[in-house]
């Protein structure tokens, strides 16, 4: 719901209850004012009547408007309403009746003084009409000024969000507003624009320091694992310093694995794998499990597939490699020997499920998407493979889904695409 809507429509709701009470008050008070009248020429003719009968004994001849009916029939004294016919149109129209007692000629009898209502219903009638235009004539004009609104006042505000939807911090964009006299507007566009040159430099910024950290510290990395490796392998090393020199080998390759999931996890973040290609998944995992084929047979797993032939996806190759590797390396990784090692692809989802280690009931399994959180905090690895495939799925706007069935002990990550 658009915010001008939504104000307009607390406007309605307000003046719609101030115009109801308002115009229920003015009914009712302009029927009661009318009916006062009409009870009070009553009272008067009443009074009227008994002065005349007092002063010369017999009911004066000279009518007066309205109707009077002369009973010796005894009555109830009221002032009520009621229904009389009408000679000339022959239908029953509504009157005002006020019944008293008379002592005419020494006896008692009852006179019943009647006033035609059809003065009263015209006005309510009027009063009604007057009040359903006035509310309709109002509500018309609140839709209309709200158009008038939404098209003319609020169209720098709709041009400045089609502009911001469209942004893309990737091709270091300046946005470009244009100017507006409604005053709010036009500081909210300056604000913007501002934003916008801080957060493009931020990103330039950052990119470059990726690029030269990724860049200047795998050197080093490459060379300390070489020049280790060369180390290990000299027939003069003395027994000693075996030991120490493979745990520093050990840490140096746990480092470059640290380092080039982190780099990767940061190029994710900022968006720098923007070219897509059709991928078959189903081609790629046959592939990688080619390549661990060594892997899973040292373990002894048991390998159940499912890889039918699926449409393409639109990735990045080297995300798709990605997502795929860590996602099989964790299954065989964190696997027992004789294990279980299950991969499903369907059009709707990749499933990868495999047994592991039993977790606590306290144990949250979608923590493990966090960054350096392990199954094992001994282990090895740097803890970042599930982090790496949260990264690439929410990157493409994939769903992932950690799954765990205590009775079996199994383990399944879940992508839906």
């Amino acid at each position: 719901m658009k915010l001008l809507t939504a104000t307009n429509r607390y406007y309605v709701l307000l003046a719609s209850l101030l115009f109801t009470i308002g115009s229920a008050l003015l009914y009712f008070g302009v029927l009661w004012a009318l009916q006062g009248e009409v009870e009070e020429r009553l009272f008067q003719q009443r009074d009227y009547l008994r002065r005349e009968v007092r002063r010369t004994g017999h009911l004066p001849g000279t009518p007066f408007e309205g109707r009077m009916q002369l009973s010796a029939r005894p009555l109830p004294e009221v002032l009520r309403d009621v229904l009389l016919l009408e000679p000339l149109e022959n239908e029953l129209e509504p009157y005002r009746q006020l019944t008293f007692r008379l002592q005419l000629n020494g006896q008692t009898r009852w006179v019943s003084l009647s006033k035609s209502l059809l003065e009263t219903e015209d006005v309510r009638r009027l009063i009604e009409w007057l009040l359903l235009g006035v509310l309709g004539t109002l509500l018309v004009s609140m839709v209309l000024l709200n158009r008038w609104l939404a098209r003319c006042l609020w169209a720098p505000f709709e041009r400045t969000l089609q502009q911001l939807s469209a942004y893309d911090v990737r091709q270091y964009q300046v946005l470009q507003l244009p100017g507006t006299r409604i005053e709010e507007f036009a500081q909210l566009n300056l604000t913007l624009t501002r934003l916008s040159e801080r957060v493009a430099a931020d990103y330039a910024s950052l990119k470059e320091f990726t690029e030269n950290a990724a860049h200047e510290t795998r050197t080093p990395l490459a060379i300390m694992q070489a020049k280790l490796e060369q180390l290990l392998q000299l027939p003069d090393l003395p027994a000693p310093a075996g030991p120490l020199v493979a745990d520093l080998y050990a840490a140096v390759q746990r480092l470059a694995r640290l380092h080039q999931g982190l780099t990767l996890l940061s190029k994710i973040e900022n968006q720098q794998f923007a070219a897509a290609v059709p991928v078959h998944l189903q081609q790629l995992l046959t592939e990688k499990l080619l390549q661990l084929e060594e892997f899973i047979e040292d373990k002894q797993l048991r390998l159940e597939t499912s890889l039918p032939m699926t449409e393409a996806l639109q990735l990045h190759p080297a995300l798709a490699d990605s997502l795929v590797s860590n996602l099989l390396h964790n299954a065989i990784r964190h696997n027992h020997p004789g294990g279980l090692l299950r991969v499903v692809l369907t059009a709707k989802e990749l499933t990868i499920s495999n047994t592991g280690p039993v977790l606590a009931a306290t144990q949250n399994p979608a923590q493990f998407f966090e960054r350096f959180r392990k199954h094992n905090p001994s282990s090895d690895s740097p803890g970042l493979g599930l982090s790496i495939v949260h990264g690439i799925a929410s990157f493409y706007g994939f769903e992932v889904r950690y799954e765990y069935a205590a009775e079996q002990a199994l383990h399944t990550l879940r992508v839906m695409f």
